[in-house]
């Protein structure tokens, strides 16, 4: 009889260790499934220009929505549509219409507008030039003009820095600032805030930003008289600017929308679109197409 007891009182252990350890497991997938824990998870990669936008869009969704885990990169834009084209990450970030990237099938992607950046010409403080003409800007990039004294600057040996090719900054400035001529061979960086660095710390040096990263550290350059202004993007009197695409391999899962949905909302576009030094797309008084062609909104 004592044994028999015995046998139940073991049994009756275990019995209650499996149900403990089932509602542990409940617990624990609860927890795990729990919209805190971040279950939706989105990867946008791609372009640096677009970059500081998408972390500030992200860091304000997150915050109203618990439930996602999203990550941010860089790499540059050709980056960013290769992988979202292949499925290897949620959202590829363009400076560039997938169109205009050789070896990218556009027709896999959807575009998502969601800004448009301005870009300019930036060079070091002691060069001692505040503008320049579009034919001497573009000789300075091909190597013809060497020294900053020959427009007008101090006598000092020009050093170009170039973004790196896949680049949609770069991309963007050769198509409409340097009417595509190809560039001299010289340094290239991969981030937006390399070049920001070395054009501030390198008398003579010249490159390219997105006006998102403009600050007192860099002169930006006006061409042919006109300075790079939200006001001269809007009516494509200054011509250097493209639309920040957020591209999806199809069109995107409702969880994906909803982030999307919220990088064109009001508080965005009135908020870090203006904030960082970009355009709200609703502001532009042109639009511009992947083959380059511009119409006026009306």
């Amino acid at each position: 009889m004592k044994k028999l007891t015995s046998m139940f009182l073991v049994a009756g252990i275990l019995l209650a260790g499996c149900a403990g350890g089932n509602a542990e497991n409940g617990a624990g997938a609860n927890q795990t499934g729990d919209s805190s824990q971040g279950q939706n998870k989105i990867v946008a990669v791609g372009s640096t220009a677009l970059q500081p936008l998408v972390d500030a869009g992200q860091e304000e969704f997150v915050q109203e929505n618990p439930g996602y885990n999203i990550s941010v990169q860089g790499g540059g834009s050709g980056t960013g549509l290769s992988q979202v084209e292949s499925g290897a990450v949620t959202i590829g970030n363009s400076d560039v219409f997938a169109e205009e990237k050789e070896g990218v099938d556009a027709d896999k992607l959807v575009d998502h507008k969601v800004a448009v950046v301005g870009m300019a010409p930036v060079v070091n403080k002691d060069a001692g030039v505040k503008e320049l003409s579009k034919e001497e800007l573009i000789d300075i990039f091909t190597g013809e003009i060497t020294n900053w004294k020959e427009v007008g600057g101090n006598d000092q040996e020009i050093s170009v820095v170039n973004r790196a090719s896949g680049s949609g900054t770069r991309d963007t400035f050769e198509k409409w600032a340097l009417d595509g001529a190809e560039t001299v061979q010289a340094q290239e960086q991969d981030s937006s805030g390399t070049v920001k660095k070395i054009v501030g710390e390198t008398p003579g040096s010249i490159s390219y930003l997105a006006l998102s990263y403009l600050d007192d550290s860099l002169q930006e350059l006006a061409i042919d008289g006109v300075k790079p202004t939200e006001d001269a993007i809007k009516t494509n009197n200054w011509e250097i600017w493209s639309y920040e695409h957020m591209y999806t391999q199809g069109k995107p899962d409702p969880e994906v929308e909803k982030f999307l949905d919220y990088m064109v909302s009001d508080g965005i576009q009135n908020g870090p679109v203006k904030q960082l030094g970009y355009l709200p797309i609703t502001e532009m008084q042109v639009e511009r197409d992947a083959q380059g062609e511009v119409t006026e909104i009306k």
